[in-house]
This record gives structure tokens, C-alpha cells and sequence, in this order.
């Protein structure tokens, strides 16, 4: 079956009677399910389950809760979700492209896919082609609700299928679309029918673009394609070629110049030295090659040696107007060469894994306004020159921030608050709903000992039917995070088990831990701050990054990772977002993990043991 298509306009739409969907960017799919079974068909007619097979087996698994729909049919766009408005299209690649049927479920374990369902086209084997695009998303919403899945849009959440939520204001889901990366808007007329292959002015697509100022190196004869480069350290470095956007005078114009100024010719190219200058429009980098480029316009007023990768890398930010940075090329760590656009983009791409440990915490906040080199201060309160979309909560007289969004986290970014540290309750509560182990050796010579420690507590906590996780400091240490259900422990409780946990350590092996609080005292043991968990105490947040000169990153680890061959230098600014694309988050169920633990036991133990 051909799907129905959108036509892509380059004006915003002012379509009183539309209603407009994220636009993800993904494979185009339809999923089945009828008396011969479960498929999804790709818009190339190609079934996508035997390298997705976790769509299969979430089916499978809801199969009772689902029967009493089947026979359905539903349109949709298989994606790697980043975060609620945009999906990874090359991470997406890399798992189309997967042979091995070991790793094909490796990755459907530890990286899921969703598929974002948008169109409903049967139900119950009752055909819904023929009725109105609201009418179709209202039972489609029905449909979700009946099922007992939630219709809000979570790229962590186990429920692979999600409903694709119809929004009436189309600026205000640009917006959003801006600031989450994402690829754009289809608008759909409330009255359309679904028409299948057919490529429709009832849908309207609208894009997310992005913009690059290139140079001309050549024209191809066979396609009419003109290739386009930027300059990298005085090299001439291909970025794609374009077509699409040029006007037929326009395409002239530029084809009668190459002929004039060529320096050669082949059977395929005629090749120029980098003169015409272009501004071209495209949706993201793909194995270095711009993504559906459209020609936007001639940049007559440039030279080509002001083509450069560095322009080429801030004009990929696209940041909303309202999150305007100040001094962008700002050197922030300069050991490394990252500059406060990096940092903030940096920010961003980790927002997805960062966002869920701020949610509600009363944050302090430790910036560095000229760079991590120069002078610092601690944060607590909230400005009053704060923009209204950063939310704050008082206690004991300080009204803190809370960054409970991605403009916020964006916002701190340009204010150069670089460590982000956290309590371990939530700002409501006076109960901690998670147990860290802050394992500190004396220097990052001695960061043996904190692996020595972690791996140690991780034995104990196993016996224990304790799941606990594992990050770095980003400075010179571990953490070992215990999640428990929250509003539920007093930190009184969980004091006994900290010192219960400090003792067990330092008894197992005093040559290489201490609980000693003088530094002078601790010769080169490892400290083991029980103490550091308690009421009115902060910790650095997962996936923050550091004040050092490295660039560290407070990054979460899988136990296997703890081993010797770990190196706390390895982790930070520069290499966290590419990590987490290679192999994921490892503390992607952390949330699952609070309600399991058999901590009541433990302090039932404790007591019993005074």
C-alpha cells in the first residue's frame, strides 16, 4: 500500500481549519494486523519487523488488550525518538542497515524503537479511509485510551506505540520544534480523507531548516546537480550538492557563469574554483552530507574564504529567538577548544537524559562566567532578570531555580552555569527517593581505589537484591545510586544504611578506605562520604559537566564498564552526546527500578542488628 503524502511549502501556513503534527523523521511505515498476522511495510513496499522485532513482541506482549480491535491498520513513522519532537534519522540508519540477528536484538533491548502512529485507516475491520482527518484522530485517540496506553509522547516510555497528538496552534508547535531540534510540521485539513499514494494540498509539510554558507566546486552533466563545499583549515571539504530551490532562470544564471570561469572539464563535471558564493537550506548532517538541500539564495556580498566549518557549526544551533546567546565563540574551556555555543549545544543534545534528575529539585548552580580557568561562584537564587519560563520554589528563604525544561537548561547554559548539583529529594519532600554513594579518592591518580569501591559495593548490593547504577563525578571520583520509591524513607533510615555500607567498606579493606572527614588524616585511602547523603546535601547531576580542565562530564556507566581499564578523563563534553548515540543511557530504567527494591527488608535487618 502507497501512503498518503504531504507537499512541502516553504511559507508558514495560516490554516484556520488544520490541525498540525509533529513532523518525525523516520521510516515511513504501515502497521497491520489481521488474520495473517503482524506487519509493517515500509513506504517501499519492504517489511521493517525482522530488524525491528521489538515492535513484534510489544504487539505480542498487549496482544490480549489489542485482540478486540483486530483487524487494524494504522499509518505511521518508525523512528528513534531523541526527545518528544525529534527523532534520530542516523541512528535509525544504522539499524536498518543491521545483518546479525544477535545484534539486531541487542539493539531492540538496549535501544528501542517507536512507531509514532498519526492515521488511523482500520479498526475492528472497519475502513476509516473515507472519513475526515478529525474524525479519524478522535477514534484513533479512542483507540489508544481503550488500549490503556498513554497518549503523550515519552522516548523513554516501554509503550513503543505512541499517538501523535493533533495541536491547533501551528507557531506555538514550531516553537517547540525549534528548540527540540526537530524536523517540522505537517498541517492536516480537519476535513481530509485519506487518499493513498497520493501526494496531497490537504497535507502541507513545513520544515525545520537549517542554513549553510557554501561555495560552487562543480556541475554535474548527468543531473543537473551543483555540488557545494565549505573550507576546513584552508581544505576544500564536500558538504553535498543541490538542485531543488533554484529558479529555471536562476539555475541558468549559475550554469552560464560555471561554463565561463571553469578551470576543467570531464565527461561528467565542469569544475570551478571556489568563487559563487550560495546560502543553502537543509534538515541535518547526514555521514557528513547535507540532508534534503534546497538553494535559498546567492550570497553575492561573501567571499568563499568565509565558507568556513566554524560558520558551518554555529549555523547548525538554530536556537528560537527567545533564547538568544550572548558572546556564542565565548572560551569556556580552552584546554579542549569548547567555546559556550558548544557548551549549549551541548546541553541540548543531553537534555532528554539530564531534564528527568532536575525535574523538581531545588538547584545550586556553580558558574563560570569567563571560563572554567577564571574565578567562580556558587548560584542558589533565582535572579530577578530570569526569563518567565524558569520556574522556582522557595525554601528556608531562598527562592531556588528549578529547571523543569529544555529553555531553562538552555538559559543556564548562556549564564555559564556549568556544574548543576541537586538534593536528593525532589523540592516538595523532605524524604530522599534515592541512596548515592560518593566514592572520593584523594586525586585522579588514585581513582583505582574508587573503581576497587564501586565494584566492591556492587557485590555487596547484589546480595543485598539492591539494583543500583554507576556514574563518575566527572572530577576524580564514582557515584553508586541506589533509587528508591518516593515519599516513602526518612533520611534517618537511610543514614543507618549508609554508615552500615561506610563500615562494611572500610572494614573489607582499611589499606584502601577511610570514613576519615580530615583530608590530612586520610593519607591516600579513598573517602567514603557516607555523609554527603543527607537532608540540605547536593550532588552533581547525571550528565553534567565539570569545572575542570579535562571537560568532565558526570557520566553513567554500565557496571561492565567499571573495570581497571576506566579512566575518568575519558568521559566528558566532547564525547558524551556521540557515547550516548553509540550505546544508549545506562540509567534508562532508572525509574523502574524504584519500586522493586527490597529496602524495607534491609532496614528491618539494620534495626534488629542494634
Amino acid at each position: 500500500m502507497k501512503p498518503m503524502l504531504p507537499t512541502l511549502s516553504f511559507n508558514i501556513p495560516n490554516l484556520p481549519d488544520f490541525f498540525h503534527e509533529v513532523k518525525y523523521d523516520g521510516f515511513r511505515a504501515i502497521l497491520s494486523w489481521d488474520e495473517t498476522g503482524i506487519e509493517i511495510m515500509s513506504r517501499n513496499g519492504k517489511s521493517l519487523l525482522s530488524n525491528f522485532p521489538e515492535i513484534r513482541l510489544f504487539l505480542e506482549k498487549n496482544a490480549e488488550l489489542l485482540k478486540p480491535f483486530l483487524p487494524f491498520m494504522f499509518d505511521c513513522e518508525l523512528v528513534c525518538l531523541s526527545n518528544p519532537f525529534r527523532a534520530d534519522f542516523s541512528a535509525l540508519q544504522v539499524r536498518g542497515r543491521l545483518k546479525a540477528k544477535k545484534t539486531i536484538e541487542e539493539y531492540a533491548v538496549s535501544r528501542p524503537c517507536h512507531l509514532m502512529i498519526f492515521d488511523l485507516l482500520l479498526l475492528k475491520g472497519q475502513s476509516y479511509k473515507e472519513k475526515p482527518y478529525d474524525m479519524r484522530k478522535e477514534a484513533l485517540k479512542e483507540f489508544f485510551q481503550a488500549a490503556g496506553f498513554h497518549l503523550h509522547t515519552d522516548n523513554f516510555s516501554e509503550q513503543l506505540l505512541q499517538f501523535v497528538k493533533p495541536n491547533e496552534d501551528y507557531s506555538e508547535l514550531m516553537g517547540k520544534i525549534e528548540l527540540y531540534d526537530g524536523e517540522g510540521i505537517v498541517s492536516k485539513k480537519k476535513t481530509s480523507t485519506w487518499e493513498e499514494g497520493k501526494r496531497s494540498l490537504d497535507w502541507i509539510k513545513s520544515k525545520n531548516w537549517k542554513y549553510v554558507d557554501c561555495f560552487v566546486t562543480a556541475y554535474e552533466k548527468s543531473n543537473g546537480y551543483f555540488h557545494l563545499a565549505i573550507y576546513k583549515e584552508k581544505r576544500i571539504v564536500k558538504i553535498g550538492q543541490v538542485l531543488f530551490g533554484l529558479k529555471p532562470d536562476e539555475k541558468q544564471a549559475l550554469l552560464q557563469i560555471i561554463k565561463g570561469n571553469k578551470k576543467s572539464e570531464d565527461d561528467h563535471f565542469l569544475y570551478i574554483d571556489p568563487s559563487i558564493c550560495l546560502q543553502v537550506k537543509y534538515l541535518e548532517i547526514f555521514e557528513n552530507q547535507l540532508r534534503e538541500p534546497h538553494f535559498h539564495q546567492f550570497l553575492f556580498h561573501r567571499i568563499p574564504e568565509d565558507c568556513t566549518y566554524e560558520v558551518f557549526q554555529r549555523q547548525q544551533k538554530n536556537l528560537p529567538e527567545q533564547l538568544e546567546m550572548t558572546h556564542p565563540e565565548k572560551p569556556i574551556w580552552h584546554k579542549i577548544d569548547i567555546k559556550k555555543i558548544d557548551y549549549v549545544d551541548y546541553l541540548r543534545g543531553v537534555s532528554p537524559y539530564m531534564l528527568p534528575f532536575l525535574k523538581n529539585r531545588l538547584l545550586t548552580s556553580i558558574r563560570f562566567p569567563h571560563g572554567i580557568t577564571d574565578e567562580a561562584f556558587f548560584q542558589k537564587n533565582c535572579p530577578d532578570y530570569a526569563p518567565e519560563f524558569v520556574e522556582s520554589m522557595s525554601h528556608e528563604g531562598i527562592r531556588y531555580i528549578v529547571c523543569n525544561n529544555l529553555e531553562t537548561l538552555i538559559w543556564l547554559g548562556n549564564q555559564l552555569a556549568i556544574e548543576l548539583h541537586i538534593p536528593f529529594q525532589e523540592g516538595n519532600s523532605d524524604q530522599p527517593d534515592e541512596i548515592v554513594f560518593d566514592l572520593d579518592p584523594p586525586s585522579t591518580d588514585f581513582f583505582h581505589l574508587a573503581i576497587k569501591a564501586a565494584q566492591l559495593l556492587k557485590v555487596t548490593l547484589d546480595s543485598l537484591n539492591l539494583t543500583s547504577f554507576v556514574k563518575t563525578s566527572g572530577n576524580k571520583g564514582i557515584q553508586v545510586y541506589i533509587p528508591l520509591p518516593k515519599k516513602t524513607f526518612t533520611y534517618e533510615q537511610t543514614g543507618m544504611f549508609t554508615s552500615f555500607m561506610a563500615d562494611f567498606l572500610v572494614t573489607s579493606d582499611p589499606e584502601s578506605f577511610t570514613i576519615e572527614r580530615l583530608k590530612k588524616n586520610r593519607g591516600r585511602r579513598l573517602y567514603i562520604d557516607y555523609l554527603q547523603h543527607g537532608e540540605g546535601k547536593t550532588l552533581i547531576a547525571p550528565y553534567s559537566a565539570r569545572g575542570n580542565d579535562f571537560g568532565g562530564v558526570a557520566t553513567p556507566l554500565y557496571w561492565n564498564e567499571v573495570t581497571e581499564k576506566l579512566g575518568i578523563e575519558d568521559f566528558n563534553i566532547k564525547n558524551t552526546l556521540e557515547r550516548l548515540k553509540n550505546v544508549g543511557d545506562p540509567f534508562n530504567n532508572y525509574e523502574q527500578a524504584r519500586e522493586n527494591q527490597s529496602f524495607s527488608q534491609i532496614l528491618q535487618m539494620l534495626e534488629e542488628r542494634k
